[in-house]
């Protein structure tokens, strides 16, 4: 600027507007905070993902490795060991053992093997019991815990998730009151679903959701922050939404006002 020239002026004023300083320090730490959770999030599951999967991959090879011959492990020729190792040779075993189980000698042999068990008091009944458990769990055919419903609970107008499992038989369906039809469901609890309550309700209360068992199960341990519905790529298109918004928001903080207060200023001839 020249001596000739005058200084500029405000349309509608004699004095330019004062520039509000910006809060620098505020909007440097709300960006940190918001870097900080999206990196949270993100790396979050991944990492307990990991870490969930390394423990298992390592506890099984804990207990196969003792059986396998010292000759046949992978540290003997390498100078590092194989994690999983024990993982691969328990899969080998148990897929060969249960093609011998569907022969007639294998038949035969796990026959002979449920019979010893039957005669045993005590470890008859926990035999029998996880027998029941595994064949419901792991059968094709099966419908346990494949459906997901609501029920009433704990108190009216409160509803809770539940899974559904079989129809209860035997002496239990013949004392349940009523001519009504019953269901059995598990109620898991958050935030840990394998724990929950397990209850005999009639079928008119229950209303069954269309919702996985494992969007359920996400639901529950969450406790409601996850909601079924929303697939990866809307989760990370909502993950970049929020970044975005927050370095616009800290961009306007800083320099959003003075920026606008600037077009305002038009120098005069």
């Amino acid at each position: 600027m020249t001596s000739n020239d005058k200084p500029p002026t405000v349309q509608g004023g004699d004095k330019p507007p004062l520039a509000v300083p910006p809060d620098v320090p505020r909007g440097f730490v709300a960006r940190v905070r918001n870097y900080f959770l999206t990196g949270l999030i993100v790396t979050g599951p991944v990492a307990i993902t990991v870490y969930l999967t390394w423990w298992f991959v390592t506890w099984v090879d804990g207990i196969v490795r003792p059986f396998i011959p010292q000759d046949y492990r992978p540290e003997t020729y390498l100078p590092w060991g194989i994690p999983g190792s024990g993982l691969v040779v328990a899969f080998v075993a148990l897929t060969v053992l249960g093609f011998f189980a569907h022969n007639l000698i294998g038949r035969t042999l796990v026959d002979l093997g449920e019979g010893l068990l039957g005669r045993m008091p005590v470890v008859r009944a926990i035999y029998r019991g996880l027998k029941q458990v595994f064949e419901t769990l792991f059968s094709g055919n099966g419908s346990s815990f494949r459906k997901v419903g609501l029920v009433e609970f704990p108190s009216p107008g409160m509803w809770s998730i539940v899974l559904i499992s079989q129809t209860p038989g035997g002496d239990v369906a013949a004392k349940l009151p009523g001519e009504q039809e019953y269901m059995s469901v598990f109620m898991p609890c958050a935030p840990n679903p394998t724990t929950g309550f397990f209850f005999y309700v009639p079928k008119a209360s229950v209303i069954e959701v269309d919702m996985s068992a494992e969007d359920a199960a996400t639901l529950i341990m969450s406790a409601g922050m996850v909601q079924p519905g929303g697939d990866a790529g809307k989760k990370m298109a909502a993950l970049a939404d929020m970044a975005n918004a927050a370095r616009a928001a800290g961009a306007a903080r800083e320099g959003g006002p003075a920026k606008v207060e600037n077009k305002a200023v038009e120098p005069t001839n």
